[in-house]
């Protein structure tokens, strides 16, 4: 674990400025993906989005909580990647892409089987190696349990994992105070939202009144648990908070933090001791969550974290 260097824009000096900032006015470059519909073997299917030169090496993106390929970090990175000498594809989770999904399930922090069930997609139908996977948020989360749970039995050569809520009841707690309650009111409206789109064609298994909830705890224990085959919030949180699979984890990963994000408590940050020697832990002191913006002018800013990505990604593939 190291602590990182990064110092905050002048104009965006704490954790909620670096956080919305990106959100609410990062343009994104003008570029053409390529959309693939996968067919799973469940007869669900997931959206891909293709960018990039296929010679070059192949970076898998998993976005966060509600995110998609407008999200304000997605398209961005793919240019990036793309200047920087690699292909990408980014995979909306189940119910992301402008489609719901056909089954009465969606996705949730400890997903790991649609990731894998893509790779091998890629692996098999387009006969190309996936260098590596880069996750956000809960995507992050995601991506680093099953980093850990495969171990040795991992095609990728490397991984990057950004803004990860190591322990999701931890997160849970943290985004009903004060102005994280902010971020929790957006994203649970836009669940619910998706939630009500869904299950208007087709009918949910679940006797809920989705309007009336008011927290992620709520949510998840009442719709995310059930959903996926979990007794409740208790064992959702447990079973997928990726901390307790850090230190299993055998390829070459980074993981970039800040210790101001708003959305988890600075406790919940994993210890030295609780990573393998496969993982470089990058802790900033600022950041806020996805944000790391730095630069003298809004009109030139620059993202930290992305220069860490194409770094890393750099020097593994050399």
């Amino acid at each position: 674990m190291e602590k990182a260097t990064f110092k905050p824009a002048w104009w965006l000096p704490n954790a909620h400025l670096q956080t919305l900032w990106p959100a609410l006015f990062r343009k994104s470059p003008n570029i053409t993906t390529h959309r693939e519909r996968v067919e799973l073997p469940d007869n669900d299917f997931i959206d891909l989005d293709w960018y990039g030169n296929p010679e070059n090496p192949l970076v898998l993106i998993n976005h966060g909580l509600e995110g998609a390929i407008d999200s304000h970090y997605a398209s961005p990175l793919m240019s990036t990647l793309d200047k920087a000498g690699f292909s990408s594809v980014f995979m909306h989770f189940r119910n992301c892409s402008e489609e719901p999904n056909r089954l009465p399930r969606a996705y949730h922090s400890g997903d790991t089987g649609d990731i894998q069930s893509i790779i091998t997609h890629i692996l098999n139908e387009h006969k190309r190696d996936v260098f590596a996977a880069i996750g956000f948020s809960l995507g992050g989360n995601a991506l680093l349990k099953w980093l850990g749970q495969s171990g040795t039995d991992n095609p990728l050569k490397c991984a990057v994992a950004v803004s990860v809520p190591f322990l999701l009841a931890d997160s849970a707690e943290k985004l009903q105070s004060g102005f994280s309650k902010l971020y929790e009111w957006y994203l649970l409206k836009a669940l619910k939202k998706s939630y009500l789109q869904k299950f208007k064609i087709i009918k949910s298994p679940l006797d809920v009144d989705v309007k009336q909830m008011n927290s992620f705890w709520e949510f998840d224990d009442k719709i995310t648990a059930p959903l996926h085959g979990f007794s409740g919030v208790d064992e959702y949180y447990s079973q997928s908070s990726c901390r307790q699979y850090l230190h299993t984890i055998k390829i070459p990963t980074c993981i970039i933090h800040a210790q101001d994000d708003p959305f988890m408590y600075s406790r919940s940050v994993p210890g030295k001791s609780e990573l393998s020697s496969s993982v470089d832990m990058i802790v900033s002191a600022h950041g806020g969550h996805v944000g790391f913006v730095h630069g003298n002018f809004p009109w030139k800013a620059r993202y930290w974290h992305e220069d860490l990505i194409c770094d890393f990604l750099k020097q593994k593939s050399a």
